[in-house]
């Protein structure tokens, strides 16, 4: 790979992980935190909102995060021809 692929490859994972730690933090602090009064009006499974993205919600998207970043990651391995074969 040369060296101008390879600062483009990294540039585009450094932009996924930035985008993708972005989408946790505002579920995880924004929702679960700063706005969980508000969001307990509404209720999900018998449990206030903003309860829920603070106690559970948080760590789904996560979990959601990590598959899609796979998939990203995926298709960049194989975008710059760096993929398992």
């Amino acid at each position: 790979m040369s060296n101008k692929s390879m600062q483009a490859y990294w540039k585009r994972n450094i932009s996924y992980v930035l985008i993708l730690l972005g989408v946790w933090f505002f579920s995880s602090y924004v929702l679960g935190i700063l706005l969980a009064e508000p969001l307990n009006a509404i209720s999900l499974g018998g449990f206030k909102l903003g309860f829920w993205f603070a106690q559970q919600g948080s760590m789904y998207i996560f979990v959601i995060l990590i598959f899609v970043y796979v998939y990203l990651m995926n298709k960049l391995d194989q975008e710059f021809d760096v993929d398992e074969k």
